[in-house]
């Protein structure tokens, strides 16, 4: 069974939050954040997104950086990765701004497809569902968030990369990128692929996990 490569994109504060302390919606990250973000979006063939998340920021994120663009257009690629938002629950608010952008949308559920969404995927285990959406094309994902989405991904042992951008300020509060309910990730091993800067105080990490989580 086949799975797709799986990337975690975040931007984090120094104490490892990913929104204030009251909630919302995070406002993490400046311009070479936003240059890596869209540099992983070129990469991916899809990126996995929370239903949670989508509410709380109303739209996701694209590529805009003209070369960026022109070489998915070269690479016969869609100039924007599919986006699936991974849905438990209720879908989504048809009037949100992310059913205007122009991209592809796909729904992940248990439930029913729901009209907005341009395809649907039936949501079951973990494992099984990432093979389907390799099996229809999406070899690399990017995993945008919100944190239940990426625990449940890294205490399954199916994400290979994190992409952190180390953002200079302290947020407190309980929203950290990892849940506090988290089962032990301490057989996890990660390896540095990548340390920069990314100016205006900002340091991009990159790892890969050279140890998963046995299936």
């Amino acid at each position: 069974m086949s799975l797709p490569q799986l990337r975690l994109v975040l931007a984090i504060s120094l104490d490892g939050r990913l929104a204030p302390a009251q909630g919302g919606a995070a406002q993490l990250g400046a311009a070479g954040d936003r240059a890596v973000l869209e540099e992983a979006l070129s990469w991916a063939d899809g990126c996995l997104v929370g239903a949670a998340t989508l509410r709380l920021h109303r739209s996701t994120c694209l590529i805009h950086r003209p070369e960026l663009l022109a070489r998915r257009r070269l690479e016969g690629r869609q100039l924007q990765p599919i986006v699936v938002v991974v849905s438990r629950g209720r879908g989504l608010e048809p009037s949100l701004p992310f059913f205007s952008q122009p991209l592809e949308r796909w729904l992940l559920s248990p439930g029913p497809a729901q009209q907005a969404f341009d395809d649907h995927v039936a949501l079951g285990n973990w494992r099984a569902s990432l093979a389907k959406l390799a099996g229809r094309g999406l070899r690399r994902l990017v995993l945008l968030g919100g944190a239940e989405l990426a625990t449940a991904l890294l205490a399954e042992g199916l994400v290979q990369e994190l992409q952190l951008s180390l953002c200079p300020l302290l947020l407190g509060g309980s929203h950290g990128w990892v849940s506090p309910l988290a089962p032990d990730l301490s057989g996890q091993c990660w390896e540095l692929l990548e340390h920069r800067p990314l100016g205006d105080g900002e340091l991009l990490l990159r790892y890969r996990c050279s140890a998963p989580t046995a299936a």
